[in-house]
């Protein structure tokens, strides 16, 4: 793969499903290199199988897609060049879509109401207008939370977000009946988020922080409030880090996910995952469905899914996203999807499931889940999985020091070896390396370089007690874990252990420099957007205030100090995560005691530019990854490069690239 094949990314987001289950509908991503933006149209796939996808929309970027309880209906967010996103409507017999009233700040996700004549949804409330050029002109921001700003979004203490509620009048037929300007149904100096309908579509549900000690913990419940406007209930109890309700048929229950029990004081989150609960609607503390200890969510759907008497869900298991069918009576769950696949999205409804499930070669297709079958229906991926570039990565699992198990994987390129070698380190820390597709891991490996990622203690989807071993001492435990992964696959005869680089991103970037301070190994660095200073953290991140003593320690060693790795360090210019002071610091430092050191500094970007980056950024940032391991770390000539003369042919076997699920799936070709 090759910097300029991002152009050939084709990204599927969460589908939806007709009421009937005939039909999904999903927004496709692609970055325009041409025009330097993400574009997004959506398109409607028969889940049977009987015909090829066809495009929906034609947008500039459409995401989002939601069908109305009776089906006539499609709601999803539209956005014009330059602007934020609105909501539109368009009737599933046919005709044009229709945008609906706007926000200045744009619209979050649409939910129908049970009688599909109501729309409810969140949105940005800006107390001043701040739309103008002129942002010295502006007026000031006063400050008196320490939750004011979020990485990607800005300033947010005076733009809070709020429920809407949209009436759609009997004449939403006529392009030209008038519609009723939304009504807005909570206020206050809060965010709120995850809006659903109860069942007789009388009542709102959705999750805030709004109890006493909200500025100084973690802690979000769920809420309550009359469709119409009025009085809002608690219905949790303040204990736990709330998301995604979702009311049952029964109108008794709240089913939610959830991250249990925070502490006393609401910060102890670290390491703990988000599980499957419910809670009466009547309210109380929220009841684990699954075990928190071995279960931790992970896919990116905006709803818990209840259809067909159970609850749907992906849960983070060994570097997959399974698919999990929880009986609402409390029956065993049952995985829809196993195995090394990453399951982004889901929907279901009419008696078929619909998710979006990827891999280390593919990011995503859309498979069709009904009882005994699996079908896989799309095939956006072709253009680039048919370039040959995309390899498949080999699980590996090493001892640590103190003998528990380190999982993680190594990607090669082609040819036998030995080839210099990358150890590239995840984000989080509390995430996973896992079955979805790299882009940097195969840009890298067609350039000649074996990647080697893990799962130290401190990720995801390995247990509860795996992932709270770094809680108050990241770069101890978690950096064993890594140095003994390495030396543990180094043995292999195909990676050569007299070259090696490092990189890491966010928390992966702390442990790069923490790696570079501990050994010699390695012949250079990159540092991306990450933690370098802990000290400077707490008034510059929006996570500063509980992140480095939650993660770190209340006295996290200062790393720069010991570096005499040459590094790149690269950063977003707007990232509000870690800051972009934090990665100038590092290089100043570097270079200040005669480190070869460069930065790359991206204008306008926040914290996870290689994945949402202007993909003009995107591509530029794939460019100097390879001018700088060209550098420091170069393939030796003798070697076979893949994709020095255009890209290499599809390994044997690899169908062209394509490489259908297992379980009796179909591909439409």
């Amino acid at each position: 793969m090759r910097p300029d094949d991002l152009a050939l990314l084709r990204t599927p987001g969460v589908p939806t499903v007709s009421p009937d289950g005939r039909m999904a509908v999903v927004a496709v991503g692609r970055p325009d290199l041409g025009d330097d933006a993400e574009r997004s149209r959506l398109w409607a796939v028969p889940t049977d199988g009987s015909a090829p996808p066809r495009p929906l929309t034609s947008g500039w970027c459409d995401t989002d897609p939601v069908f109305s309880p009776d089906g006539r209906w499609l709601a999803y967010r539209g956005a014009e060049p330059g602007g934020p996103p609105q909501l539109h409507l368009l009737p599933t017999a046919g005709g044009a879509p229709r945008r609906l009233p706007g926000h200045p700040l744009g619209a979050g996700r649409p939910v129908w109401s049970p009688d599909a004549r109501r729309l409810a949804y969140t949105a940005r409330v800006p107390e001043v207008d701040r739309s103008g050029a002129d942002r010295a002109g502006q007026p000031p921001w006063l400050v008196t939370t320490l939750r004011w700003h979020a990485d990607g979004v800005g300033v947010v203490t005076d733009r809070h977000s709020h429920v809407f509620v949209l009436d759609l009048p009997l004449g939403t037929e006529d392009d030209g009946a008038p519609l009723p300007r939304p009504r807005q149904v909570t206020d206050g100096a809060a965010d709120d988020a995850d809006v659903t309908w109860s069942p007789d579509g009388a009542e709102l549900a959705f999750v805030s922080a709004r109890h006493a000690r909200a500025d100084r913990d973690l802690v979000r419940d769920v809420y309550a409030v009359p469709a119409a406007g009025g009085a809002l209930r608690r219905v949790t109890d303040g204990r736990a880090d709330c998301s995604l309700p979702a009311y049952d048929p029964s109108g008794g229950w709240i089913w939610l996910t959830a991250r249990l029990d925070l502490g006393p004081d609401g910060l102890d989150v670290a390491g703990r995952g988000a599980t499957l609960c419910r809670v009466p609607v009547a309210g109380g503390a929220p009841q684990p469905v699954l075990d928190p200890a071995s279960t931790d969510r992970g896919d990116r759907t905006s709803a818990t899914v209840l259809a067909g008497g159970a609850a749907h869900l992906g849960v983070q298991r060994r570097g997959a996203v399974e698919l999990l069918r929880v009986p609402l009576d409390g029956g065993p769950p049952e995985a829809l999807v196993d195995g090394p696949f990453t399951v982004h999205g889901l929907a279901a409804a009419g008696g078929v499931v619909v998710a979006t499930v990827g891999h280390d070669r593919s990011a995503g297709e859309l498979v069709a889940v009904t009882p005994g079958r699996r079908r896989l229906l799309t095939a956006f991926g072709r253009g680039l999985a048919t370039t040959g570039a995309l390899r498949r990565s080999e699980e590996r699992t090493a001892p640590a020091p103190d003998g528990a198990e380190v999982h993680g994987r190594v990607t090669l390129p082609d040819g036998p070896g030995p080839h210099p070698v990358l150890l590239s380190l995840h984000d989080g820390p509390h995430r996973q390396d896992g079955w979805s597709l790299s882009v940097d891991t195969q840009t890298l490996v067609s350039a000649g370089y074996a990647v080697v990622r893990c799962d130290p203690r401190g990720s995801a989807g390995h247990g509860q007690a795996h992932a709270r071993a770094v809680r108050g001492a990241g770069g101890t435990v978690d950096a064993d874990d890594v140095l003994a992964f390495l030396d543990a696959v180094l043995a292999d005869p195909a990676l050569d252990p007299e070259r090696v680089g490092v990189m890491g991103l966010g928390y992966g970037g702390w442990l790069a420099t923490v790696l570079t301070g501990r050994t010699t190994l390695f012949a250079a660095a990159v540092v991306e957007g990450a933690l370098t200073d802990p000290a400077g953290l707490l008034g510059s991140s929006d996570v500063g205030w509980w992140f480095v003593d939650q993660y770190l320690g209340a006295d996290p060693p200062a790393r720069a100090a010991d570096l005499t790795t040459p590094t790149l360090v690269v950063h977003g210019e707007d990232d509000r995560r870690f800051p972009a002071d934090q990665g100038v610091r590092l290089y100043a430092e570097l270079k200040r005691r005669g480190v070869p050191a460069e930065l790359l500094l991206f204008p306008g970007e926040g914290s996870d530019l290689g994945r949402t980056g202007r993909p003009g950024h995107r591509q530029a940032r794939l460019e100097h990854l390879l001018r700088w391991w060209a550098r420091w770390l170069p393939v030796t000539p003798d070697e076979d490069l893949p994709g020095e003369d255009g890209h290499p042919a599809a390994a044997p076997g690899d169908d062209d690239g394509r490489e259908p699920l297992t379980v009796r799936a179909t591909r439409l070709d």
